[in-house]
């Protein structure tokens, strides 16, 4: 990379690495015309995903909500179970109690299992309702899930329709650009690729037109128009940042 950085600025005058450099801002805003026609799609299908992925997670945890109740109301019947056949072992044994005080405590085993079955039945209720509730909002978000799926393949499509049809005007831009490149050094390019980011445009490199930056449009004075016109140095616009070029 040093080599090539190396062979630019030996090879190439500063006045050509500018020309390069327009020719450059020239190609790339051709690609962003061709970019333009995407529209919007590239964020929606982005932002189509993540609304999915986040459906597919929530209903994921919905479905583990569901299981953790299944295996609650398991436990619970199970519990149930267990209390049902301590009652009527317990009412066996009364038939053969000695004496009052036996008998009591035999009641009073038999009134806790009691309770520990109402407690089951209620907690059994709650835990049906949280599943129908649960059920309900799977179903809600499995066909939220399913439309948002449908206008992402169609979403999909379409980008993918537009690449397929730009995909060779994009990839001889491509290789004009990269040409272009060969001829810039490694400074200027990237002082080139950081304007373009804080652009609205996209436009780096602009022209002087009727005594003004072409891309704020405030007056250049003329001494540093003939500045421009010798390309013996990079000058950018002191209002707006951008490079500018002489139209000549």
């Amino acid at each position: 990379m040093a080599a090539n950085k190396k062979t630019a600025e030996a090879d190439y005058s500063m006045q050509e690495k500018i020309v390069a450099l327009y020719e450059l801002q020239k190609i790339d805003s051709q690609i962003d015309e061709i970019n333009k026609i995407k529209g919007e799609l590239p964020l929606e299908v982005q932002d189509l995903e993540d609304e999915i992925a986040g459906l597919n997670t929530r209903i994921g945890n919905i479905e583990a909500e569901i299981e953790e109740l299944n295996n609650l109301t398991r436990q619970r019947k199970r519990e149930m179970d267990t209390a049902q056949m301590q009652i009527a072992k317990y009412k066996e044994q009364q038939n053969e109690v000695r004496n009052n005080r036996e008998y009591d405590a035999i009641s009073k085993e038999i009134e806790y299992q009691e309770l520990e079955t109402e407690y089951a039945k209620k907690r059994l209720k709650e835990y049906a309702a949280g599943i129908e509730t649960k059920k309900a909002a799977l179903e809600s978000a499995k066909a939220v899930a399913e439309e948002r799926n449908v206008d992402l393949a169609s979403k999909r499509g379409e980008l993918e329709s537009i690449e397929a049809e730009t995909a060779a005007q994009v990839a001889e831009l491509e290789v004009k650009a990269a040409a272009a490149k060969k001829k810039i050094d490694e400074r200027l390019l990237a002082a080139y690729n950081r304007i373009r980011k804080n652009v609205r445009n996209g436009l780096a490199v602009v022209t002087v037109r009727r005594d003004a930056c072409g891309g704020c449009y405030n007056r250049i004075p003329p001494q540093r128009q003939a500045d421009i016109r010798l390309g013996k140095k990079v000058i950018v616009c002191e209002y707006c940042g951008r490079i500018l070029v002489s139209e000549e």
